[in-house]
């Protein structure tokens, strides 16, 4: 009977762990709804309420991108940096790579730009390749341009390096 008593307190832990989630869940759940028109509950997104088979009568505006030449910090450690320049009517498919004809390792010295870091040159497995591996070869499945607008919505990220050197409250 000890023994069975012994485990009752991670129990009741885990019960009350599991109901404050669900309060949790419940009203982060409330807070992404939204009434449409016909008074029916709706995830709140972007589209504003618009169902996906159709047109948003009113889209955000595309915008130029970008276009400085000039490096982006980056919020997190390992994050793909972002594209700082237009990539408009560039080929980036199985016959062609538009962004290899600057970045690639053999074309540094002449355009000046970055080399791809050299991640892009191991398989799955860590091995290394003479050649960008086909993982990495799709350059916009990472690294997008970037557009000078407002935000969409409320952004309240703070980069990792503001996160580290916050001051300790408890340190005096």
């Amino acid at each position: 009977m000890k023994n069975s008593t012994r485990h009752l307190p991670k129990l009741i832990l885990a019960t009350l762990g599991i109901v404050a989630l669900s309060f949790v869940s419940a009203y982060a759940a409330e807070e992404l709804m939204h009434v449409d028109a016909d008074g029916k509950n709706q995830v709140a997104s972007l589209r504003k309420g618009t169902a996906l088979n159709n047109e948003n009568p009113d889209p955000a505006p595309l915008q130029d991108e970008q276009n400085k030449d000039l490096r982006f910090n980056r919020a997190y450690p390992m994050q793909p940096p972002p594209i700082p320049h237009k990539i408009t009517g560039y080929q980036i498919d199985l016959k062609a790579n538009k962004c290899m004809s600057c970045h690639a390792r053999t074309r540094v010295e002449e355009s000046q730009a970055p080399m791809i870091s050299v991640t892009h040159f191991m398989d799955r497995d860590g091995n290394f390749l003479a050649d960008v591996s086909a993982r990495r070869y799709f350059c916009t499945q990472c690294h997008v341009p970037q557009v000078e607008r407002d935000p969409l919505i409320e952004n309240t990220f703070k980069d990792v390096h503001h996160l580290i050197v916050q001051p300790n409250e408890h340190e005096e």
